[in-house]
């Protein structure tokens, strides 16, 4: 089983670490702000929009309140960590004894409290906790059914989020990631719940537009990166078996091969390059058919005329070659001979990018 990738490294686990002692817990059970349904704060704008009884002036007043409530959910889910109960020098023991929490309804509880972390600015919270404790847990089979249905729907919404600093939502992604992928080895998830979280990925990767990657005090945000892990693990499960959706997702994907003016240098291009290969394995799309979506990802060869006279295009060119190159060289020496529909229409598209 492939590892599954955080910011270029493997997910923590810790099969065989018995549960420790966790010094510095708070004894203190830290205030949690009411969390608003963001979902509610849509419809209400939605209302606010099409409702032509009111006038201009109030329907703005009423956007500008759905707006707030959206605002006051991330705010309040981001508020509530680290989970109460738990301080910075607790949460510290804890990962050393890798996420071992002994008591199950503790451990859940955390589990479903730490959800809250991927809003946060803080990297140890974000990344070193939420996400590793909870890959931990999911992968070690920790966690009951319904605590991780919860958590998955917790997730889903976090996963629309528009928080300015741009954390939430790319790490709701990788953590759903660690939701599918055991979802694909032990199914869990309600059928409507699946769904909805295989549409809220494709939507979330075809609306990627921050294109930041690590900063060296807050840490990752990946969004492109996150999104094509998450991809990656829905290609993986077999209850994802729909053609036209697999379509849409490898649209998604070929949507984020070189945005316009940006540099990929965070391994972006082989990131989207697994979900591509491990698609291609599903034998879903022929060999034609993947030639006919390299040609729309790559372009006519009159696009790239004058690819040497701009940052843009050669922008473009840079990550072209880098997922095209990445599809092409794991198909090649990949001992699966189902990706094997990819080398045609791979290296045909790489001919064609001077």
């Amino acid at each position: 089983m492939l590892p599954m990738f955080r910011n270029g490294t493997a997910a923590s686990s810790c099969s065989a670490c018995g549960a420790a002692a966790v010094p510095g817990r708070s004894n203190v059970t830290g205030w949690a702000p009411p969390v608003l349904d963001k979902l509610s704060a849509s419809a209400w704008l939605a209302a606010g929009a099409s409702d032509e009884s009111l006038g201009f002036g109030w329907r703005m007043i009423w956007r500008g309140f759905a707006l707030l409530v959206t605002v006051l959910w991330s705010a309040g889910a981001a508020m509530a960590c680290p989970p109460a109960g738990w301080d910075r020098t607790g949460l510290e023991g804890l990962k050393a004894a890798s996420f071992e929490i002994a008591d199950a309804g503790e451990r859940e509880r955390f589990a479903e409290g730490v959800v809250a972390c991927v809003a946060s600015r803080d990297p140890f919270l974000r990344d070193g906790v939420a996400f590793e404790a909870l890959s931990h847990m999911f992968r070690e089979e920790q966690l009951s059914d319904a605590v991780k249905i919860r958590i998955a729907r917790d997730l889903l919404r976090r996963l629309s989020s528009r928080e300015p600093n741009g954390f939430e939502a790319p790490f709701a992604a990788l953590v759903l990631a660690e939701v599918v992928r055991a979802d694909g080895l032990k199914p869990y998830l309600p059928g409507d719940l699946r769904a909805a979280i295989g549409e809220g990925a494709v939507m979330f990767v075809a609306g990627v537009n921050d294109y930041r990657g690590f900063d060296e005090r807050d840490g990752w945000r990946h969004g492109v990166a996150h999104g094509a892990d998450l991809l990656m693990q829905i290609v993986r499960n077999p209850k994802y078996d729909d053609r036209a959706y697999l379509g849409r997702l490898r649209d998604a994907l070929g949507g984020q091969v070189a945005p316009a003016g940006h540099f990929y240098i965070y391994g972006e291009p082989e990131r989207l390059m697994f979900p591509v290969v491990f698609l291609a394995r599903r034998k879903v799309f022929t060999a034609e058919e993947w030639g006919a979506w390299f040609e729309r990802v790559t372009g006519d060869a009159h696009s790239w005329a004058d690819v040497f006279a701009s940052q843009k295009t050669l922008a473009r060119r840079h990550n072209t070659k880098a997922f095209l190159s990445a599809v092409w060289l794991n198909a090649k020496i990949s001992e699966n001979g189902d990706d094997d529909v990819l080398l045609a229409g791979a290296e045909a598209a790489l001919r064609k990018v001077p």
